[in-house]
């Protein structure tokens, strides 16, 4: 049997990658990777020991002594565990969102971050999204896709989830967040937010989830036809 594909996702904050990647993986029957709930994951620990992202040493060592894990839920989607305890619902917050994004930037993080990524991609069948999948990560994924949308979308989008969880959130502050996140993104010297020059790239703005859930699946079988 050949070996199933890896599929790579990538684009900035809130241009609907994890519930893509997730409903992509499901009707493939392919794992579902959300590196982003990694980094939110190793930023919640830090936040309950107080550790800042200024304190680079200390953030690497509490990523040595963490066990994070990603554990598959049922229906799709993926359990964040750290240390054994279940904090998927814990790191969704923008405060988190945020400390996640500076901790990315510790060139020793994203080292074994990435580490990490690939170990789990290594026998193909998975579709992982974040920010540097196709560029670092998975620089030879036989499928690679770049998901993007107005920042005005991606906010309202993000505005909309966190009230839909439950959090308090008001547009123009996630829109500001959101602006700064892609200038951290796309300018930091460690894997910066860009696409491919092989990936497929697709403005989601306008059109609805099932319509870019199609898109995808179109693109994923285009490329697996193409490699016989």
């Amino acid at each position: 049997m050949s070996r199933r594909p890896s599929i790579a996702i990538d684009g900035p904050v809130a241009a609907g990658k994890s519930t893509i990647a997730r409903t992509v993986a499901a009707r493939l029957g392919y794992t579902y990777v959300d590196t982003g709930a990694m980094y939110r994951a190793l930023a919640w620990a830090a936040r309950e020991r107080n550790i800042g992202p200024q304190d680079a040493a200390r953030v690497v060592a509490l990523l040595d002594q963490t066990q994070i894990r990603l554990s598959p839920r049922p229906g799709g989607g993926n359990e964040v565990l750290v240390d054994g305890r279940r904090v998927t619902a814990d790191i969704r917050g923008q405060d988190i969102g945020q400390l996640a994004s500076q901790l990315s930037e510790i060139p020793a993080v994203r080292r074994r971050m990435v580490a990490l990524q690939r170990e789990m991609a290594k026998d193909g069948g998975v579709v992982m999204e974040g920010r540097d999948i196709q560029t670092v990560v998975l620089p030879d994924a036989e499928v690679k896709v770049f998901l993007t949308a107005s920042v005005e979308e991606r906010a309202r989008r993000r505005h909309v989830e966190l009230q839909q969880r439950g959090f308090e959130s008001d547009y123009e502050s996630v829109l500001r967040e959101i602006q700064e996140r892609d200038h951290r993104d796309s300018t930091r010297a460690d894997s910066p937010l860009r696409a491919a020059p092989d990936a497929v790239q697709l403005d989601t703005t306008g059109l609805t989830q099932e319509e870019v859930i199609s898109r995808v699946l179109e693109i994923v079988a285009q490329r697996t036809a193409a490699r016989g």
